[in-house]
């Protein structure tokens, strides 16, 4: 029964691949993995695959997203940068990479999970829908990441191989470089990755320059595995990435300086230009059977992974350890996924006034089942459950437990030869949330108020249409999360968030090219109001945007294409909380990409983003349409020319 239609549908020539192959974004249900070949891709869920990553060439995690809608990031540097999913901040939705679990960011002002996209394979994000065996707090969907393996790029018959790329951006005088190498040898394999991006800060589209927007990355990844002769794999990754520019700082409490990378300025507060910190460093072990005999197919992951932040005074640090065993059943007419997962994550404050020390903790174990299964020809099925017991202490010692249930369910029919229905609920249980580590104990002991667990509501009603190189889809949904916890302060104030509207997408994809058309409207709500442009850790006035991506092989040496993102004006926001109406913009990226015909391994690429050099702000920016706050304009014009081996 095949639901989705292949990769190969997708694909055009050989040039143009990296644009096309799998450019489609659907509207349908969780996966159902009845038959590899022939799974659904999720109701809500957008896939970005390695060509489409390949395509948009990102230099930052921002630029991953573009041409979609349901999915923005801030911009800035890449310290201050945030993904929100229809309006919704990362912070709460369940966010991984290569299965393992991430937690936030130490400090408001900067981004949740600081990644590189050099090594990135593929992006799949659920909004909303999220099934049981994708982790503990789901609130409002799942961002999962997946890196390359030294197997993903290796050829037929190669033991050794690398890639080399370069890049130079006029704007900002910004220069990326990176190497891979990777190789195999028996059951044993492995890739190595350096990358660091450096340069000047950029200018806007006026041509004025923003400061404390200047790139200073670096990241560095090993992965290990040796598989056996029985399909026995055992992988190892480890990774550390850093920023460390000069960032905007103002004076705050104590007399000492705090960064604000996310704003170029405070009205009435003179900025200074300081040195701050973002480092993540992550650990993970998973062993996998490739190669099951009967029902059993075990997995089994053990992850540390820590986010350190230095912004002026506000210091702290958020870690995680985490880990799971599972084992997917083969039935008759489906799969079964059960297991059982642990996180036990920490916010630890280390400024210079928090008094006393101390931390926060908290424990979670969950058990999780979830089935997949098609029922006849024209139905397929996703539903499942998981419960979670958790234990969150307080840094003045006092101790909390609660127990909660999550509930999952989903369905695909099949009405014609070209039409799909969709529809799917999902209720999460969130548990409680640690405060932001930076601020705990912050010139004194905190007083607590007391925590209460969120729970998030979501709902998904769609149809698909697919006939011939035409595609098309659209959706209604709604999230609601309740008792979101303010953990900026300790009286742990509760709020309702909610995002509600519709999300669309139509495209042509041909044999030799692409175009698509996304588009999202996105109302979020605070306790019933719409919500502010500084609304930390729940979600940002996101309101209609449009996303556009589109390809085509020229030759099959030379691509072309391009992305945009067109932002309606956003009215729903003036004179809440003293911000005006958010501006329309529009954003226009074109490359063009040449291989030699002698020389297959090598590439020529020049993009040009923002191309009619637009002055503007990004929607999901943080301070956006206040008086008070200097928003970030994102860059104007820039130039980039890159080239890459492979060798």
């Amino acid at each position: 029964m095949v639901l989705t239609r292949k990769a190969a549908l997708l694909a055009s020539a050989a040039a143009l691949c990296a644009s096309t192959a799998a450019a489609q974004e659907a509207f349908e249900l969780d996966v159902i993995r009845v038959e590899a070949d022939e799974a659904q891709e999720a109701l809500g869920n957008t896939q970005i695959s390695t060509d489409e990553i390949q395509a948009r060439n990102p230099s930052s995690m921002a630029e991953v997203f573009d041409g979609e809608s349901e999915i923005v990031s801030s911009g800035g540097a890449a310290i201050a940068q945030k993904v929100l999913v229809h309006g919704i901040e990362e912070s709460l939705l369940s966010v991984t990479i290569d299965g393992a679990r991430q937690n936030k960011s130490a400090f408001h002002h900067t981004g949740n999970v600081l990644m590189d996209p050099s090594l990135l394979k593929q992006v799949e994000i659920s909004s909303g829908l999220a099934p049981a065996d994708a982790g503990p707090g789901a609130l409002a969907g799942v961002i999962a990441y997946e890196t390359i393996d030294a197997r993903d790029v290796l050829e037929a018959g190669q033991s050794f191989g690398g890639q080399a790329q370069l890049s130079y951006g006029d704007n900002g005088d910004s220069f990326r470089r990176s190497l891979t190498v990777y190789g195999q040898a028996g059951g044993f394999e492995y890739l190595l990755n350096g990358v660091a991006t450096t340069g000047d800060d950029y200018e806007d589209g006026d041509g004025n320059i923003v400061p404390g927007t200047e790139p200073d990355l670096t990241a560095f990844t090993g992965k290990f595995a040796y598989t056996t002769d029985g399909g026995k794999r055992f992988e190892f990754a480890a990774n550390r990435t850093k920023d460390h520019g000069l960032r905007a700082m103002q004076l705050g409490p104590g007399g000492l300086y705090y960064a604000r990378p996310d704003f170029a300025g405070v009205a009435g507060r003179p900025s200074v230009y300081l040195p701050a910190l973002s480092e993540r460093t992550s650990y993970t072990f998973t062993y996998t059977d490739e190669a099951p005999g009967g029902a059993f197919a075990p997995m089994v992951q053990l992850s540390y992974n820590e986010q350190y932040t230095e912004a002026g005074a506000a210091i702290g640090t958020n870690d995680s350890l985490s880990g799971k065993i599972e084992n997917e059943f083969v039935l008759a007419n489906g799969t079964l996924t059960a297991g059982i997962d642990f996180f036990h994550d920490t916010a630890t404050p280390e400024g210079p006034l928090t008094t006393p020390a101390g931390k926060e903790t908290l424990d979670n174990i969950g058990i999780y089942a979830q089935m997949r299964q098609d029922i006849g020809d024209r139905l397929s099925l996703s539903y499942g459950g998981r419960i979670d017991s958790q234990r969150y202490e307080l840094a003045d010692g006092s101790k909390y437990d609660e127990t909660g249930l999550s509930l999952n369910a989903q369905a695909d029919v099949i009405l014609s030869d070209t039409l799909t229905f969709n529809i799917g609920a999902a209720s999460s249980w969130g548990g409680y949330e640690l405060s932001e580590a930076s601020l705990i104990n912050l010139g004194g002991a905190w007083v607590y108020g007391t925590p209460e667990a969120s729970r998030g509501d979501n709902a998904r009603i769609g149809l698909r249409y697919e006939n011939g190189p035409w595609e098309a889809s659209g959706a209604l949904f709604y999230t609601k999360v309740h008792d979101v916890n303010d953990v900026l302060s300790p009286s742990r104030d509760l709020a309702d968030l909610t995002s509600k509207g519709f999300d669309a997408s139509v495209g042509y994809f041909g044999d030799r090219g692409f175009i698509r058309v996304n588009y999202t409207d996105a109302d979020v709500e605070l306790d019933g109001a719409p919500i502010g442009s500084t609304a930390y850790y729940y979600g940002r006035p996101v309101g209609q945007i449009f996303g556009i991506s589109a390809g085509y092989a020229v030759t099959p040496d030379i691509a072309i294409g391009g992305t945009a993102e067109i932002a309606l004006k956003n009215d729903d926001t003036d004179g809440v909380g003293g911000m005006t109406a958010l501006p329309s913009y529009n954003v226009v990226n074109l490359y063009a990409t040449y291989t030699p015909p002698s020389y297959q391994n090598v590439e020529f690429r020049v993009d040009v983003r923002n191309l009619f050099d637009e002055t503007y702000v990004s929607r999901a920016s943080d301070g956006n349409g206040l008086s008070n706050v200097l928003a970030l304009n994102e860059p104007g014009r820039s130039i980039y020319l890159s080239a890459s081996l492979k060798f």
